[in-house]
């Protein structure tokens, strides 16, 4: 159908011509969306490498020209059609060698390494020479070399930076693992240790201080110097900055040091690497740590107690102070309580190292005349009376020389009451009267010890614990958070809301 007829068709069936033209801009605008959404999703290589890519395949194109001549005037390829299968099949196998490097260089890297591109890039250097040959054999020398450095030489630099280029801007950290790189990468390594600036991160002054520093050692090293010596050496001395530098100065003597002993490097007893060594026994536990550990499994009253008895000259604060160390955190008055409850039972202490007691010597006859059924002479009666409490102090019983009234024999008479109770263990005692205060602190009601305004708070943080928590009284733990209050007044204030509540 002609546009004439095309256009007849349309002015005689407007409707369905005017379908047929929506559909098909609907079907060309659903293609183009498409292929637009299609190139945006391609993943690009960078421009550089791009770039390069397009370079690198017009050098191909210039070296292919040579291999169209070559064909002809050397391989006898007279035949249009032959020439043009065949005289580019180096390039073709240059592109197709570059792309197969591309492609394992991109397999093989990794986070460290930029990867290798294998045999394919190793061919693609072979190819590259090869091409060389048809560039010299028809333009000559000079118009060979042109050829050669513009056609294949720079075809195949063009294609190893388009196949790698993009693997470095990835990682520009990673190192490139092919054998030209490494054999580049170790000459240089090399070059810059012999020219002494294999240290990086220095300056130029810097790396002229070191040299004359090495120079400075080196010259000062030496057995005799001449004239000449001598200036070269302070010349190199003031270069190198060692007068005013501390570092330098350390570095140069340090150096120097090495240098002058270097002979008694020979005689340094060294361990043998062939003979094993024994191993070393493990340290014995100490006594301070095994005094320690019983000390801490015992209670701290009795700890203190045995510290005090290995220690009789120490005070309070010394005891704690050794009782700490031990691994036991006492207080001074814990070591001052401690001391007095172990001396409440505790009798009389007698040195057995003390001389005898001198005998006494018998008293006046006129003296137990006023006393009432006295025994025979030489004794003493002392009558004595319970009484109602004993002070703690004067419990122990204490040794009593009657030096004012000499008698050789001592008599006592005790009324007929009933023997007193035996003395409790002073620890017994502590815990006691500490069960006795806290009973009779539970006692007495609790309300009353309550003030007002702290009692008021808590009817207001019981009120609105209730309207929040369906009518429950507040809890302990609410009243301590609420008032700031510790557990026993919490309890306190929880008995006064609870004795109000009832009455």
């Amino acid at each position: 159908m002609t546009a004439d007829q095309l256009t007849a068709w349309a002015v005689a069936t407007p409707w369905p011509a005017a379908i047929l033209g929506t559909a098909t801009l609907g079907t060309i605008t659903l293609i183009a969306w498409g292929a637009v959404r299609a190139i945006r999703a391609i993943r690009f290589p960078p421009a550089a490498v791009l770039v390069a890519a397009a370079g690198a395949l017009v050098c191909t194109t210039y070296s292919a020209d040579a291999s169209w001549r070559f064909a002809e005037h050397r391989l006898g390829m007279s035949n249009f059609s032959e020439r043009a299968v065949m005289f580019a099949a180096a390039e073709l196998a240059l592109l197709a060698c570059a792309v197969m490097a591309r492609a394992n260089k991109a397999a093989t890297a990794t986070d460290d390494k930029a990867g290798t591109p294998g045999v394919p890039g190793i061919l693609m250097w072979i190819i590259t020479g090869v091409l060389v040959i048809p560039c010299y054999a028809e333009s000559g020398l000079v118009g060979g070399t042109v050829r050669a450095v513009i056609g294949p030489v720079m075809a195949g630099l063009l294609w190893h930076l388009a196949m790698g280029l993009e693997i470095r801007l990835v990682r520009p950290e990673a190192l490139s693992t092919g054998l030209p790189a490494m054999i580049g990468r170790e000459l240089r390594e090399r070059l810059l240790s012999h020219l002494g600036m294999a240290t990086r991160n220095r300056t130029a002054a810097q790396i002229t201080r070191d040299r004359a520093t090495a120079r400075a050692v080196r010259l000062g090293a030496r057995r005799w110097l001449g004239p000449w010596g001598r200036a070269r050496l302070a010349a190199a001395l003031a270069r190198s900055g060692a007068a005013t530098d501390g570092e330098q100065r350390h570095a140069l003597m340090q150096q120097l040091a090495g240098r002058r002993s270097a002979d008694q490097l020979r005689t340094v007893p060294v361990v043998s690497p062939w003979v094993q060594q024994p191993v070393p026994e493990a340290y014995p536990r100490t006594p301070l740590g095994v005094t320690g550990e019983q000390l801490r499994r015992m209670d701290p009253i009795d700890a203190i107690l045995l510290v005090h008895r290995a220690n009789p000259a120490a005070g309070p604060a010394e005891l704690a102070a050794l009782c700490t160390e031990y691994g036991v955190p006492v207080t001074e008055a814990q070591t001052g309580l401690a001391l007095r409850a172990g001396q409440w039972g505790a009798g009389p202490v007698i040195d057995p190292s003390a001389p005898e007691r001198p005998e006494l010597n018998a008293a006046p006859e006129s003296v137990l005349d006023d006393v009432p059924e006295a025994p025979p002479a030489k004794t003493l009666v002392l009558d004595l009376a319970d009484m109602p409490e004993v002070h703690p102090e004067v419990r122990a019983p204490e040794l009593v020389l009657t030096a004012a009234r000499t008698r050789t024999e001592v008599h006592a008479r005790v009324p007929d009451d009933p023997a007193p109770e035996p003395i409790e263990d002073p620890l017994a005692f502590i815990r006691r009267r500490a069960r006795e205060e806290r009973e009779a602190t539970s006692q007495v009601p609790r309300s009353t010890a309550v003030p007002a305004d702290l009692l008021a708070r808590a009817r207001v943080l019981d009120a609105e614990y209730r309207r929040t928590h369906d009518g429950r009284p507040i809890s302990i733990r609410a009243l301590k958070t609420g008032l700031r209050v510790g557990q026993p007044r919490a309890e306190q204030v929880r008995d006064a809301l609870a004795e109000r509540s009832t009455s």
